[in-house]
C-alpha cells in the first residue's frame, strides 16, 4: 500500500508525526508532500525537526494568500503530483487550505482520501476552517474522529457509520511522546506566574476594533500577572498596521513545538483562539480561556479545563482572578487520549 500524507502548517505537522511514526514499521510505502502554507522557519522547518518528521518528498511552496487563491494554488500543484506518484490514500490532517485542497483534487481523481481529526464542529460557518472539515468530510472515505461529538456529528450529516472510526487525539501522541523533553527546556528566566497568550482567528485579529479590545484587555489582566506572547507573524502584522498599544506585553516570535509545550505547562493560564490548545491544556490540566464564542471541541468545555469567554472583558478577568485565587476549573482528560491514536490509525489503514 502506498500512502501519500499532505501537510501545511503547524497544526498538521504535530497530527501527521504520530501517524508517519506508526506506519513506518509496517509494510507500507509513504510519501509526504509539504504544500508549504507555512513556509517561516519558525512556523514550519523548526517543527519538522523537533517532530522527528522526515523531510518531505515534496515541497509545493505555495506560500501566503487569500483563501480562494492559496486553496486553487495548492490544488493546481499538487494534481501532478497525486497522477504521478499514484497513492492508494492520501491522508489529510485538522482543517487547513491544505487539507481541503487536497481533499478535492483527490475525490476528482478517484483516489481514496483518509481523514485524521474528522468530524470537529463548531456550527459557525463564518469560519473559514469550518467550510473546511464540512467539504473534507463529505469528500472522505476514511474518517478518523478523535471524540465521540465527531463520531455524532458525522452521522447526522448522512456519514455512513462504516466509514467512521473513533481513534482518539493525535495531537496528544505528539504532546505524550515530547512532554519529558519539553520539562528539560524550562528556563528560569520566565516569571514564576504568568499567562501565556495566542492570537490568530482572522475574527480576532483581522478586525482592528476587537483586536484592539482584546489587546487592552490582556494589558489589564497583566496588572496580576505576566503576559507572555508568542505573536503569529500576521498577527503582528495586523497590530502594527492598526497601531494598537500593546505596552505591558512580553511579545515573543513564533515559538518551536516543545519550548512552547513546555510554556504551556509552566503557565497559570492559557489564554487563546486556537483548537488545538484547547486538547493541549485539558491533557497538561491547565486552566484555558478560549477568546471565541464557540468551539469545534466542545469536550475540552465539557470534559476539560477550557472556558469559552467570547468577547467579553469582564468575564476574562472574573476567570482570571477566580484563577489566581485557587479556584481555576478542574477536568479530566478525555477518553482515548493516551497516546497511542497513531497506531490505532496505523491499524485501521492495515485493514482496508
Amino acid at each position: 500500500m502506498h500512502i501519500l500524507h499532505v501537510v501545511g502548517a503547524r497544526p498538521n505537522f504535530v497530527k501527521a508525526a504520530p501517524v508517519l511514526r506508526a506506519l513506518k514499521n509496517r509494510s507500507v510505502r509513504q510519501t509526504l508532500v509539504h504544500t508549504g502554507q507555512h513556509y517561516d522557519r519558525n512556523m514550519s522547518d523548526v517543527f519538522f525537526t523537533q517532530l522527528e518528521i522526515p523531510k518531505p518528498d515534496v515541497n509545493l511552496e505555495v506560500g501566503s494568500g487569500s483563501h480562494a487563491s492559496q486553496t486553487a494554488e495548492i490544488m493546481c500543484r499538487i494534481e501532478p503530483v497525486l497522477l504521478e506518484r499514484k497513492p492508494d490514500i492520501v491522508l489529510v490532517y485538522g482543517d487547513v487550505n491544505s487539507t481541503v485542497a487536497a481533499a478535492l483534487v483527490c475525490s476528482k481523481l478517484l483516489i481514496r482520501v483518509g481523514h485524521v481529526e474528522a468530524g470537529l464542529r463548531s456550527f459557525d460557518r463564518t469560519m473559514p476552517e469550518e467550510i473546511n472539515r464540512i467539504v473534507t468530510d463529505q469528500l472522505s472515505d476514511v474518517l478518523f474522529t478523535p471524540s465521540e461529538d465527531g463520531d455524532l456529528n458525522l452521522q447526522n450529516e448522512g456519514v455512513p457509520s462504516e466509514k467512521i472510526h473513533r481513534v482518539g487525539n493525535v495531537m496528544i501522541d505528539s504532546l505524550v511522546r515530547f512532554l519529558p523533553l519539553a520539562a528539560m527546556c524550562l528556563k528560569n528566566e520566565w516569571p514564576q506566574q504568568f499567562a501565556l497568550v495566542t492570537l490568530h482567528r482572522p475574527s480576532n485579529v483581522d478586525n482592528p476594533r476587537n483586536l484592539e479590545s482584546i489587546l487592552g484587555s490582556l494589558i489589564e489582566v497583566s496588572d496580576e500577572m505576566d503576559i507572555v506572547f508568542p505573536v503569529h507573524p500576521r498577527t503582528r502584522q495586523r497590530i502594527a498596521d492598526f497601531k494598537i498599544a500593546t505596552r505591558k506585553l512580553h511579545l515573543l516570535d513564533p515559538m518551536p513545538y516543545i519550548e512552547f509545550l513546555a510554556l504551556q505547562g509552566r503557565a497559570a493560564v492559557v489564554i487563546t483562539d486556537s483548537g488545538g490548545i484547547q486538547e493541549e491544556t485539558t491533557y497538561l490540566g491547565v486552566p484555558c480561556l478560549t477568546l471565541r464564542s464557540n468551539t469545534e471541541r466542545p469536550v475540552t468545555v465539557t470534559d476539560g479545563t477550557n472556558i469559552l469567554v467570547g468577547e467579553d472583558k469582564h468575564q476574562l478577568t472574573s476567570e482570571i482572578k477566580k484563577i489566581l485565587s485557587g479556584n481555576a476549573k478542574k477536568g479530566t482528560i478525555p477518553p482515548l487520549w493516551d497516546g497511542h491514536a497513531g497506531e490505532r490509525i496505523a491499524e485501521v489503514l492495515s485493514l482496508l
